[in-house]
This record gives C-alpha cells, sequence and structure tokens, in this order.
C-alpha cells in the first residue's frame, strides 16, 4: 500500500468521524441554530477559504472577519468555531491536493500524529477557559501569525529551504519534529495557524521545501477533526457560523483549485497582515479591560 493511498485513507476516517459527531451535535441542537446569519458566514468562509487554498491561510483571516462583522456575541466560541468550521475545507483541500508525496513514510505519518494529540490536549484545555482568557490568547495569536506572514511575504521563510534535500528526518532531528507539531497543534486550537511555523520548523531540519507542503496539509487536515471533538461535546462553538463557513468554504476550494489555481497575493496578504495587526489589538484591549 502506497503513501498516498494510507494517507487518503486517514483523512477519509477523519471526515466521516468528525461528520458524525458534528451532525449529531446540529440535529440535537436544532433549535438553537439561530444564533448568527448563514449567508454572511457562508461569504466568510468562501473568502477565507478561497485565499486559503492560494496560501494566505484561514484561522486568521476567518477570525478577522468573524470580529469586524460581530458577528460573534462571545469570543469564547471563537477556537471551536474556527476549528469546526475550517475541518470539512481543510479536508478538501488535502483530497484535491496530496496526489503525489515526496517525504518518507515514518516522518509524515510520525509528525501528523504528533499535530493530532497535540491539538486533542490543546483543545481540552481550550475549551474550558473563560472569554477573557481566550481574547488575550487570541490576541497574541494574531500577532504571531501576522508576524510569520510578513517573514512569509517578504520571502525569509522560503530561503530557510534553500539548498535542503532531506525527505526524511531521523534520530534528534525527527525527535524535534515530532515535538514541535506536536506543540504546533497544540497552540492551531487556540488560534495560530500551523502553516507558517510548521513551514519555518521543517526548513531548519534540513528538508527539503517539497516536503512542506504535504506535512503542512496532512497536519492540519487530521488535527482539526481531532481537536472538534471536544468543542463539540462541550458545545463551545458557533453553529450558525460552522454551517455556513462550511459551505461557503467547500465552494472557495473547489473555486480556487479548479478556476484560479494560482495568482499575486503579495498586496492582499500585506493588507490582511494591517487588519490583522488591529483586530489583534482590539481583541488584547477587550481582554485586558475584563480582567481589570
Amino acid at each position: 500500500m502506497n503513501l498516498v493511498l494510507v494517507i487518503q485513507i486517514i483523512l477519509g476516517v477523519c471526515l466521516v468521524f468528525f461528520t458524525i459527531i458534528w451532525l449529531k451535535d446540529l440535529i440535537k441542537n436544532k433549535n438553537k441554530l439561530n444564533d448568527g446569519n448563514l449567508l454572511l458566514a457562508g461569504v466568510i468562509g468562501f473568502v477565507t477559504n478561497f485565499f486559503d487554498t492560494l496560501g494566505i491561510g484561514s484561522y486568521a483571516p476567518t477570525t478577522m472577519l468573524l470580529k469586524l462583522t460581530k458577528y460573534m456575541k462571545n469570543d469564547k466560541l471563537l477556537p471551536g468555531t474556527l476549528t469546526i468550521a475550517c475541518s470539512i475545507p481543510v479536508l478538501t483541500e488535502a483530497f484535491l491536493y496530496i496526489n503525489t508525496i515526496k517525504v518518507e513514510a515514518a516522518t509524515l505519518l510520525s509528525l501528523i500524529v504528533a499535530a493530532s494529540v497535540g491539538s486533542f490536549l490543546g483543545s481540552k484545555f481550550i475549551s474550558r477557559i473563560d472569554e477573557k482568557k481566550i481574547q488575550v490568547m487570541m490576541g497574541f495569536a494574531l500577532i504571531i501569525t501576522a508576524i510569520l506572514m510578513c517573514l512569509s511575504n517578504t520571502g525569509v521563510l522560503a530561503s530557510l529551504g534553500n539548498g535542503n534535500v532531506a525527505v526524511g528526518l531521523t534520530g534528534w532531528k525527527l525527535f524535534i519534529g515530532i515535538l514541535g507539531n506536536f506543540i504546533l497543534g497544540a497552540l492551531m486550537t487556540a488560534g495560530i495557524g500551523l502553516y507558517a511555523p510548521c513551514m519555518a520548523m521543517v526548513y531548519l531540519l534540513g528538508l527539503s521545501p517539497l516536503v512542506a507542503f504535504p506535512i503542512m496539509m496532512a497536519s492540519c487536515a487530521v488535527l482539526m477533526p481531532v481537536a472538534s471533538r471536544e468543542f463539540i461535546k462541550d458545545g463551545n462553538y458557533n453553529r450558525n457560523a460552522t454551517i455556513g463557513i462550511t459551505i461557503g468554504g467547500i465552494l472557495g476550494v473547489f473555486v480556487a483549485v479548479t478556476l484560479v489555481k494560482s495568482m499575486s497575493l503579495t498586496l492582499l496578504t500585506w493588507l490582511v497582515i494591517i487588519v490583522l495587526i488591529y483586530t489583534a489589538i482590539t481583541m488584547l484591549m477587550q481582554g485586558f479591560k475584563k480582567e481589570a
């Protein structure tokens, strides 16, 4: 059995697992589906996942748009909403993109498992903390994301991989990779996207740039359904937002893959960075004000 087929089976299991527990919760709480405009959430999902497919990422822009539109009545629901809403669109991306994997099986599978375990434990912690801590945590998460986007947009991250040819990790490097992806999986439940920091990590460990994409994509596609279980169980998410963002997100992924494929995103990325910093400062002020 080749590695691509193994990953596709893992993704399929995650999709079925996530869909069952999410739909069961939606059916159980069908009388509570009044916490936001489905059309607005659909537009947000389409836009953010369209650009996620092209490389910008979806977590930070989705947080930004939910805050700017004042969609969320309680910021405590943000981490769960992001994780659940983006799960199926990211799985869709993974199915469409992971056709050829140029990375050793042991490296890829161990990093995926590490990210998933990290997200599972991280979701247990995040699901139980209050709104003010969520606001402060996500404020710092957005600032970190903005910094990483700056490094990516200026080519600093890509330069870390120049000359790298390795397609697998062994020994202490594999241990560092597993530990790093475990931490990144946990941090993703707090709103810090995995793509950019994971890319920097695999480059610093000497892996080829061709290896970064399947590791990032597969890690996110598997960890998000795993992390979603805790948020769904505790009801810590906005149901209408997740429905709309999921539907719009799937459409955005398909449009990006089939019609656009690639476009210049430099100017748009700088605009997103500016708005992210504004959103981060706003969340930090809200969080610290409530704490005071």
